[in-house]
């Protein structure tokens, strides 16, 4: 079920009047049907694996509790590992890593012949394993007691919101508050279907509108060069961003409805003035997964400069493989540890260049020129993610560089009412971000704490927005495919 969608606009009101109608003890079982039915309507086989991973990490994280030692709760959290990552390895990286083994055999004149298991990737997968999977290494570590209750532990794995795409929650923060009384309030509802509406507003009426000029000009790549190239890039990344907040958005302000806080996902990341500030607003749930569990235990920045690089690049490199079973997404999470790196390194060079040609004395001017180059050194990395193969790669990054004489390819890939109401969109969207900004407080709170005559103009200025300028094709949301 994808939330742009006539069933979840039916569905979700539902689940929240069942909630708040039923007795607190039966509510987890509610919440549980009701995530395993939302999860079931896009393949309903599939829910097995979450099942399956749901009952390994269960017992496992019990016989963890069991031992005091960390030695006889070893080869439980292996039994977790090896489980969760074997399954998440099987449908997501066994057929790329096969086909990336069968090409160099190929190249030696080899004889390959082990088939590709050609299976669906199941939606959500790589999201909900990480999440279990932080349960299991916090158990082993001491940081957690163990879950006694299976049902509500299953919860925590499938909650609805943020099942498909996140946030990845920590076990320590979500489990709680299943068991906490949660009472109506007029004024929390309030905030989450505000919040729930800037993120339908950022999915169907920006992010959906610019994915049909991003669609056109990959697809027809050989046909664009120069600007038309970058526009469709800048605007994927603008695209990228909205889809993925906005569902991000849906999820939180779905989940605070019900009483329930999931973490902020993302912070206004393309008004960063630095690589390390961008992954520090953009997808924080992963971000600080993989510093927690991944980085950390390598060694983190505790083992010299030159291993910290390392580890960083390292990192960079899984978080790209993360995001997909191509050499492309390896690639795209490579440059971007490259980039960070190099902003680390390039630091104090930066800072004399400033004082060299008096753009020091203007650090307002100084901020938005590293926020213009932070922003186009990702959107330059995301069209490595966005081509679909290395060569194709190499081609787009020729058209991009390649000069243009015709001004009418600008225009071509969307009819001009559409491109308006693009450009339209994105400039409320940025005066949104830099409000935020500025005032460095979440400005839905802000709105809605604001008198009526405020308050509700907004409201219906997004509501009929979406219903007049929203593309209501459901399109899956970006992140569905990782």
């Amino acid at each position: 079920m994808l939330f742009n969608s006539l069933d979840f606009v039916l569905f979700f009101p539902l689940v929240v009047c069942g909630f708040f109608l039923m007795p607190q003890r039966f509510r987890w079982a509610l919440l549980l049907a009701a995530s395993y039915y939302f999860y079931m309507c896009w393949k309903a086989e599939y829910v097995l694996l979450i099942i399956a991973s749901t009952l390994i990490d269960y017992v496992a994280g019990l016989r963890m509790g069991a031992h005091k030692e960390r030695a006889g709760r070893r080869p439980w959290l292996i039994l977790s590992l090896t489980c969760n990552l074997g399954l998440l390895f099987a449908f997501k990286y066994w057929d790329f890593f096969n086909d990336s083994t069968r090409y160099i055999f190929q190249q030696f004149n080899l004889l390959y012949e082990i088939p590709d298991f050609d299976l669906i990737l199941p939606v959500g997968i790589s999201f909900y394993t990480f999440q279990t999977l932080s349960y299991s290494i916090d158990v082993y570590r001491g940081e957690k007691d163990p879950e006694r209750h299976l049902g509500i532990f299953a919860l925590y794995v499938s909650f609805f919101p943020q099942l498909m795409a996140g946030p990845i929650e920590r076990s320590a923060t979500l489990l709680p508050q299943f068991r906490k009384v949660q009472q109506w309030d007029w004024m929390r509802i309030r905030d989450g279907l505000t919040q729930m509406l800037f993120g339908f507003f950022k999915k169907l009426v920006i992010a959906d509108r610019l994915s049909l000029y991003v669609d056109e000009v990959y697809a027809n790549s050989s046909e664009y060069h120069g600007l038309p190239m970058w526009v469709a890039t800048y605007f994927f990344a603008i695209q990228v961003y909205c889809d993925f907040s906005g569902y991000s958005d849906i999820a939180i302000g779905g989940a605070r409805v019900m009483g329930f806080k999931l973490m902020t996902n993302f912070r206004r990341p393309y008004l960063a003035d630095s690589f390390k500030s961008f992954w520090e607003r953009w997808h924080i749930s992963l971000t600080t997964w993989f510093r927690d569990y991944v980085y950390f235990p390598m060694g983190g920045s505790r083992k010299g400069a030159l291993r910290t690089r390392l580890n960083m690049l390292l990192l960079f490199t899984l978080c790209g493989l993360w995001h997909g079973a191509r050499w492309n997404c390896v690639l795209w999470g490579t440059v971007n540890g490259v980039f960070l790196v190099m902003g680390q390194l390039t630091g104090g060079i930066q800072d004399r260049i400033a004082h060299l040609t008096g753009l020091a004395r203007f650090p307002r001017i100084r901020k938005v020129w590293n926020v213009f180059m932070t922003f186009t050194l990702f959107v330059l990395s995301l069209m490595i993610w966005r081509s679909t193969t290395l060569p194709d790669m190499v081609f787009n990054l020729q058209q991009a560089f390649t000069a243009g004489n015709d001004p009418w390819l600008l225009t071509k890939p969307m009819a001009a009412y559409e491109l308006a109401i693009a450009l339209g969109s994105l400039a409320l969207l940025l005066a949104y971000e830099i409000c935020g900004e500025f005032k460095d407080s979440e400005l839905i709170k802000e709105l809605n704490a604001r008198t009526a005559w405020i308050r509700w103009p907004v409201y219906y200025a997004l509501f009929y927005g979406i219903v007049i300028l929203g593309i209501f094709e459901l399109k899956e949301f970006v992140y569905f495919q990782f």
